[in-house]
């Protein structure tokens, strides 16, 4: 008998997995008569990415081949018919890690045209390798000592001042009450404004501020950075008294948000930025849906808080995909905290009402430069802050 051929037999043996699995709901573009062919595409493409007919054993077959559950009529939102469809994957194909559990869900058939991410389902038994949020709202509620108001957030910009000049902006939005000051996302270890002592001195000023105003503001510098340099600058930006860490995963993937996450020695609230992701999200028949991306990935990857553009700003999310958003990032998700929202992008004082009527109590702001358009930058904050805490009171008494 040949060496190479394999007994069915024996395969079904040594591949005897849980049965348990995990399930992705797409949403295809196209006639519901081309759906169901384009589903069974998707079942191979995402698991043995080998043809059908030539899948060597039923073993493989049965159990690693993903399975088509639904299939339902479902207009997109260009007005071009649709439907979705649910496909259950073994939880053993995703094995222990955040990599390939998103290379199962949406690996190759992000290149195809028409196929969108819409929603995620996953068994405790998977949930179990993710740590997922180490704050998250609860935790960072109680690191900030505020019980019950959104948070307030803003950026330090613009790119081109100098450490200096950054930390006497940072202490100033301090004494304002700022809950968390981060580095803008531009803000990275250029000539003009180096790493350490961008961080150095931003940590020293706004430590200065909360001993003068008795509350807690945090200092959040940005670490996207090469590879090999992510952890190293995080450990570096502790040492010297940041009390959380920015983090692009668009730019340095999701699973080096995990990495930071996962580090007990670092053990800091994490802020996830949006930056390079919204190529992923953008458009109705393709990419991941907004819930997903900046709601529940971001969730498993170890985000605290969610940064995205709001509604009303000078980026395009809608209402719908805001609150999607919103809800992906605070549903209950078994074990894993909930998050928070961070509506961003342009927003002014003038909607604060507004966005938190919208976004409700466990929302974080974020008001970048129309903070600035006073010359006094800490009564503008204290503006801020009041706006936040009177419009928490009225929701709560509605």
């Amino acid at each position: 008998m040949n060496s190479d051929a394999r007994d069915d037999g024996n395969e079904q043996s040594h591949l005897s997995l849980s049965g348990e699995r995990f399930t992705a709901v797409y949403r295809l573009s196209g006639s519901a008569s081309e759906a169901e062919s384009r589903a069974r595409a998707i079942c191979l493409e995402q698991t043995v990415e080998f043809p059908d007919a030539l899948i060597p054993s039923e073993a493989i077959r049965a159990q690693i081949v993903g399975e088509i559950t639904a299939i339902a009529p479902c207009p997109i939102d260009d007005g071009n018919s649709g439907c979705e469809v649910g496909i259950r994957y073994p939880i053993e194909t995703a094995g222990r890690e955040f990599t390939q559990l998103l290379n199962v869900l949406f690996g190759n058939v992000a290149l195809q045209p028409g196929i969108r991410l819409q929603r995620i389902e996953l068994p405790p038994r998977l949930l179990q390798h993710y740590r997922g949020p180490r704050f998250g709202i609860a935790g960072l509620r109680q690191r900030l000592g505020v019980r019950h108001r959104p948070l307030l957030c803003t950026a330090l910009k613009p790119m081109g001042l100098s450490p200096i000049e950054l930390a006497d902006l940072t202490y100033r939005l301090a004494l304002g009450g700022i809950d968390l000051i981060k580095d803008d996302h531009g803000l990275s270890d250029q000539r003009f404004c180096p790493f350490d002592e961008r961080v150095s001195r931003c940590a020293e000023a706004v430590a200065r501020a909360n001993q003068k105003t008795g509350r807690t503001s945090l200092y959040l510098p940005n670490v996207t950075a090469p590879a090999d340099e992510i952890v190293p600058r995080a450990a570096r930006a502790r040492a010297q008294g940041a009390g959380g860490l920015l983090l692009c995963p668009g730019l340095t993937g999701l699973d080096s948000l995990r990495r930071l996450a996962d580090d007990d020695q670092l053990a800091l609230p994490l802020l996830s930025h949006p930056a390079l992701l919204g190529g992923l999200s953008l458009g109705p028949n393709q990419g991941v849906a907004h819930g997903v991306l900046f709601g529940t990935l971001a969730r498993l990857a170890g985000a605290d808080a969610t940064i995205f553009p709001s509604y009303g700003g000078r980026f395009a999310f809608s209402t719908t995909e805001c609150r999607e958003i919103a809800t992906s990032a605070r549903t209950p998700l078994k074990r894993l905290a909930p998050i928070w929202p961070v509506p961003a992008g342009g927003m002014r004082l003038e909607q604060v009402p507004e966005l938190v009527r919208f976004y409700g109590h466990d929302s974080m702001l974020l008001i970048g430069g129309d903070l600035h358009v006073s010359p006094d930058l800490t009564a503008r904050c204290r503006d801020f802050l009041t706006l936040v805490e009177q419009s928490a009171e009225q929701l709560s008494n509605h």
